[in-house]
């Protein structure tokens, strides 16, 4: 019994793991609106080691269509600026000797697309992540051995309710940001 319920747990965990990362990935998509998560993957060499941009300078969000940084050490904003074009972000940094001015442009239509379909493809690959974990669980349930059927079966449409809820929920997330994204 508590090995049916441990496999279940797992899968569950697995599934909370991929919605997860979905939520992240949905994060850096860029909706027309500035935001911290942008520039969260930026890295920046400072002092011969690749560093987060968020651990060598401050950033800041002061209107819908600015990311402001500044570093905690001057000497850094060149490098800083590098980073953030080494990053094909897409942003052309405005640097004014003690700040970092990013303008976030307007999406045009074909922009919005595209990002419509890069979140498309993040969903897909989360449903992807969401089967094989429940692939994983139901192969694991079968190598179980003196566990009666009817209780490996239980355990089973368990699994496969989770399956679509977690399915469901990428689609809700999914719907929520082609919103968020095709808005202008």
């Amino acid at each position: 019994m508590e090995e049916l319920e441990l496999i279940v747990n797992v899968v569950k965990q697995e599934m909370d793991a991929a919605i997860k990362h979905l939520d992240h990935a949905f994060q850096k998509i860029r909706a027309g609106r500035a935001s911290t998560a942008m520039v969260q993957d930026v890295m920046v060499e400072y002092y011969g080691a690749p560093t987060p941009l968020n651990q060598v300078a401050n950033v800041m969000v002061p209107d819908a269509m600015t990311i402001s940084i500044q570093p905690w050490d001057r000497t850094a904003i060149g490098a800083i600026e590098k980073a953030i074009i080494n990053s094909n972000l897409g942003f052309a940094p405005m640097n004014n000797g003690e700040n970092i001015i990013l303008n976030v442009p307007p999406l045009t239509e074909e922009r919005r697309r595209e990002l419509a379909k890069t979140a498309k493809s993040e969903a897909e690959a989360t449903k992807v992540t969401v089967r094989n974990a429940r692939q994983d669980g139901m192969k694991e349930l079968k190598k179980l051995e003196g566990v009666s059927e009817d209780l490996i079966k239980g355990s089973e449409a368990k699994i496969q309710e989770l399956t679509d809820q977690y399915v469901k929920m990428c689609d809700e997330h999914l719907k929520l940001k082609e919103a968020e994204i095709m808005k202008v």
